[in-house]
């Protein structure tokens, strides 16, 4: 008798978020058949106004996908180096434009604690090597990965899309709704993902505000900066400055339980006073805008198969100010998860 392939598993992933897509794309490639049902695209998400830089900033409990992470997109900034952009064939199913979604940047993290807080230097030395860490008055420089967010999402969109997954856009008030369309089911809602599974009392809101430069081009557009900078050891004074291709992110704030979106002006003051200080060539530079947004913060990350339910679902949310930073390595075992329950997995890929 000839051989046949198993059916596909139909995984419906909520949420469409970096944790969400990165999922979603994963699960796709390791050969199941994916819808992503969501309120809202990824422009429009927490994730959009993200730093991202990779660090795992509020991500208790995320251990076991620290490692996981940065090989994901250490893997990728290596694969946007390889691509030549002078070509308009030579890896046009994977970057859109000139500029890579993912770039290794080197900064600076400012150290005011005795002794510091290297808590994150193990899984950075022992994916990049020793060098990508030194020690200098102060604090440490590193080289890790910064994610360009808004091209990076839109290369996950596409990515997703090219992989087969499919989207809908409409709001999921129950798992009941997604009966006898899915056989398995990942809960990547952010702050909504608790509330779809019952209530989870220990995920709760941590406000950031930021502010947006333009970047310049080290002549009449003011200066160009490159490196990063961060010093967050007072959480209720942390800043960091991002720069990207042409914008630069400066924040910000960790304001716990606070529920409010609007960029409030008194913060915005604050936040340039502490930048200023920090980088003082943000004075030449303008500022295009300000946006605020809240991290989806649990006390540990809730990363697991939930029981109780008619179909396998898997929580996958509560990443707090780390979500990019997580997401890749949590997309690995969300395929793993729904493997066990449904019988077909693998490692994704980035194609």
């Amino acid at each position: 008798m000839p051989s046949t392939s198993p059916t596909p598993s139909r995984v419906t992933v909520i949420g469409a978020g970096v944790i969400g897509l990165s999922c979603a794309h994963d699960l796709a490639e390791a050969g199941h058949e994916v819808t992503v049902v969501a309120d809202h695209g990824p422009g429009d998400t927490v994730s959009a106004l993200a730093g991202a830089l990779w660090f795992p900033y509020r991500a208790e409990g995320a251990e076991a996908v620290l490692e996981r992470s940065l090989r994901r997109f250490v893997e990728l900034a290596t694969l946007a180096e390889s691509v030549d952009t002078d070509d308009p064939s030579a890896g046009a199913d994977d970057f859109t434009d000139d500029v890579p979604p993912v770039q290794m940047r080197t900064g600076m993290f400012h150290e005011r604690l005795d002794p510091p807080d290297r808590s994150w230097v193990p899984p950075v030395v022992s994916v990049l090597g020793d060098d990508a860490v030194r020690p200098v008055e102060g604090g440490v420089r590193a080289t890790l990965p910064m994610i360009m967010t808004s091209r990076y999402l839109a290369w996950l969109m596409d990515s997703c899309r090219m992989s087969g997954v499919a989207f809908q856009w409409r709001t999921v008030t129950s798992l009941d709704d997604l009966s006898g369309s899915a056989d398995a089911v990942v809960v990547a809602g952010g702050l909504r993902g608790g509330e779809l599974l019952g209530g989870d009392d220990a995920v709760a809101p941590v406000r950031g505000q930021v502010m947006v430069f333009a970047n310049g081009d080290g002549g009449e557009d003011g200066p160009r900066l490159i490196g990063w900078t961060v010093d967050s050891d007072d959480p209720t004074a942390m800043t960091y400055v991002f720069p990207r291709e042409d914008e630069i992110v400066v924040g910000g704030t960790a304001e716990a339980g606070s529920w409010d979106e609007t960029p409030d002006q008194a913060t915005a003051e604050a936040i340039l006073s502490r930048a200023e200080a920090l980088v003082p060539e943000l004075k030449e530079l303008p500022i295009l805008g300000h946006g605020a947004g809240l991290r989806p913060t649990r006390e540990t990350v809730r990363l697991e198969r939930v029981d109780g339910y008619a179909l396998p679902v898997i929580a996958a949310y509560g990443h707090g100010g780390a979500g990019v930073t997580l997401s890749w390595g949590t997309a690995e075992r969300v395929v793993e998860l729904v493997g066990e329950a449904v019988g077909v997995g693998g490692r994704g890929g980035l194609s």
